[in-house]
């Protein structure tokens, strides 16, 4: 059958619900946190009215059937990436701290003094903050990756960060490549392969913000070769409140423990302890049962549906969107044309501050972003303190793009 958006809308209830003056929801705010199908709200609440109890340490039939769910879903999160094992599926709060999880654990362990990390110009927050966490108390040495005009990175200023073997008397070649896979601003898919070839042939560790890319591509961390990569349930039509981290077993393995408590121990004395095997090393107390359950019933949902028809679907979308922006007097565009990007359209209207564009297409039902998205480094780059950003998912239509340009030219004639 051919992919058919309004009968994918069916199956997420908020989508059917009215805003102001009983208008429809015209929802474009995915890069933030995607709407859920009835499937993961369902699961969700059948753990919860059936099987809720804590995992791994009852013996009786809630336990056990909650410790089956729980770790049914991280089986299900390792095939979506396929990841060689559900061991090296870490269970975490959200992309944030799966990312500090390795800056708090391997960095720590593993970086010193004059240690060069390479990051880009385009990063989210979360992919950058603790890395300058890290700087200030370690005094690691960073570099960005720049970014053009046309919102892509500049690889040749990559190889140059890679050759500097002799930045002073203390550094040498880099140790740590942090990026991300695709801008939640620029909507830059990031050639994610090429970079971590490059990053291991100069000898560095590469970590991969895939918050924005997981949701959207089909995702493949062997064929990538990464050694660690971050993503989010909420982006993924999951629930807030959990993500995961992937990194390659004899990374994990050699890292410490990222937080102390029950579960993540085999034995406890009073002066002494020993760690849990992976993964539960880095899962720390009572976990978000319900959530991972969730998260599992998203992954169901996203493969059924298929993530080469979700692309193809928000790859037309996303080069509608862009061609009708454009036609708008006023409206600038950020970011590379749609065949290098995701379903992300960021944009400026001249004369106009995004926060005034999204509470005036609010009036109209139609949800977009304003700010900076936690990337203001990226904005200052290109001398504006914030942006209007639509984006784009599984359930959008054509329809909705048009509405989007329908409420931005009364933005126009409101403001002159």
């Amino acid at each position: 059958m051919s992919y058919n958006p309004h009968e994918i809308r069916k199956d997420f209830p908020i989508l059917q619900r009215k805003t102001h003056d009983n208008v429809p929801l015209v929802y474009l705010d995915s890069t933030a946190t995607s709407q859920k199908p009835l499937a993961v709200i369902e699961a969700m609440n059948e753990y919860y009215r059936r099987s809720n109890a804590n995992i791994h340490r009852g013996v009786h039939t809630l336990a056990e059937e909650a410790t089956a769910m729980y770790e049914e879903a991280r089986e299900k999160i390792a095939g979506f990436i396929n990841a060689p094992s559900s061991k090296q599926i870490i269970y975490t709060r959200n992309a944030t701290e799966s990312i500090n999880l390795v800056a708090y654990t391997w960095a720590r362990a593993n970086l010193k003094t004059g240690d060069l990390v390479v990051l880009t110009e385009m990063e989210h927050h979360s992919n950058l903050v603790p890395w300058l966490m890290l700087q200030a108390e370690r005094g690691i040495e960073l570099e960005f990756i720049s970014v053009t005009e046309d919102g892509l990175l500049d690889l040749d200023s990559y190889k140059t960060l890679l050759s500097r073997t002799l930045r002073h008397a203390q550094g040498g070649a880099p140790k740590l490549v942090a990026f991300t896979h695709m801008s939640n601003v620029l909507g830059t898919i990031n050639p994610a392969a090429e970079i971590i070839r490059m990053a291991h042939e100069a000898g560095a560790i590469t970590v991969v913000d895939a918050a924005q890319s997981v949701p959207h591509l089909k995702m493949d961390v062997q064929a990538l070769n990464a050694d660690f990569l971050a993503f989010s349930a909420h982006k993924m039509c999951g629930p807030t409140g959990v993500g995961a981290l992937y990194g390659k077993a004899e990374l994990l393995e050699s890292m410490p423990p990222f937080l102390g408590g029950g579960d993540m121990i085999k034995e406890v004395k009073l002066r002494s302890f020993r760690p849990n095997t992976l993964p539960h090393k880095f899962e720390a107390g009572t976990p978000a049962i319900a959530e991972a359950v969730g998260f599992g019933a998203a992954v169901d949902y996203l493969t059924k549906v298929g993530m080469d028809n979700i692309a193809a679907h928000e790859h037309e979308i996303t080069e509608y969107a862009l061609e009708r922006l454009e036609e708008i007097p006023g409206v600038k565009l950020f970011g590379p044309s749609a065949d290098k990007k995701g379903g992300v359209a960021a944009f400026t209207f001249e004369g106009v501050h995004p926060h005034d564009v999204a509470q005036i297409l609010d009036r109209d039902g139609i949800a977009i972003r304003a700010g900076h998205h936690c990337a203001q480094p990226l904005h200052e780059k290109f001398g504006i303190p914030a942006t209007s950003r639509a984006s784009f998912y599984l359930y959008n239509t054509k329809e909705e793009v048009d509405l989007l340009v329908n409420g931005l030219y009364k933005v126009r004639e409101l403001f002159g």
